[in-house]
């Protein structure tokens, strides 16, 4: 009980490298509980399962913490590490990750990593996404493991405001010029639907496509510190309400009720 517990999932499964480098640069510091799932889940967001039974399932422990897999998506893992392992005790931490693969940007809306980090933190629970930009099955974690570790001290020290998780970013490097703390880049995918002629007859289509950055000279953006060699450290909220526009609108409000009476 004396070190941090912290519970760890992500969205390429319990077997992916990244995960097992994650729980290996741990092991040490905190007491590590893993709840992930069976085979990959990227592209899930905040799904998660309402119409298909779960199933979870006792997996080999890595560097001595124990490994759950679920049949689910990466929020499913959470809510059922909940529901089932931390009745007693509350993860002090909820990390998701190493994820293979970045997800700045707008990737953060898309993102089965960042979906079990917004449910950790809609739990009041400080959570943190880890993601490298390196899609290999065998990419090296290596050199994330002293920016990892210094991170995750000061946020057992210092804490997260309630309702505000952090998106971390890695550039495929073995050593990094800094980090920044920075925003997240305003972009858009394109020639996202390749259409495919199946030998049968019929149609089909691959999701694929190609970012673009639609502020490529800004230097305070996730992608601007990636393609520069930094680590970016971007807080995200779970409220996405624009309030300035919201008292804006208000002046509508009148005139709304106002038209839909007459």
């Amino acid at each position: 009980m004396k070190k941090p517990f912290i519970l760890i999932s992500n969205d390429d499964g319990y077997h992916a490298k990244g995960l097992r480098s994650l729980v290996e640069i741990l092991s040490d510091m905190a007491d590590v509980l893993v709840c992930a799932p069976e085979a990959g889940r990227s592209g899930y967001a905040g799904a998660f399962s309402v119409s298909s039974p779960l199933v979870l399932k006792r997996r080999k422990d890595i560097a001595g913490a124990m490994v759950w897999s679920c049949s689910g998506t990466p929020v499913d893992c959470i809510k059922l590490a909940f529901s089932e392992f931390c009745q007693q005790r509350k993860p002090d931490l909820i990390i998701s990750g190493i994820n293979h693969g970045d997800n700045s940007a707008v990737n953060v809306h898309y993102s089965g990593t960042m979906g079990a980090v917004i449910e950790g933190c809609i739990k009041h629970v400080p959570s943190i996404g880890f993601s490298l930009c390196d899609y290999r099955e065998d990419a090296d974690f290596s050199p994330l493991r002293s920016c990892v570790r210094t991170l995750l001290l000061r946020v057992l020290k210092e804490g997260l405001p309630d309702g505000v998780c952090l998106n971390v970013n890695f550039p495929q490097a073995s050593v990094f010029k800094g980090v920044k703390i920075c925003r997240m880049n305003r972009g858009v995918w394109v020639k996202e639907c390749e259409k495919m002629h199946h030998p049968r007859g019929y149609e089909y289509f691959w999701i694929t496509g190609e970012f673009i950055s639609e502020e490529p000279e800004a230097e305070d953006t996730d992608r601007w510190a990636l393609d520069n060699n930094y680590v970016a450290v971007t807080p995200t909220k779970v409220d996405v309400t624009d309030y300035v526009t919201m008292d804006r609108l208000k002046q509508w409000e009148m005139g709304l009720e106002l038209e839909m009476k007459g």
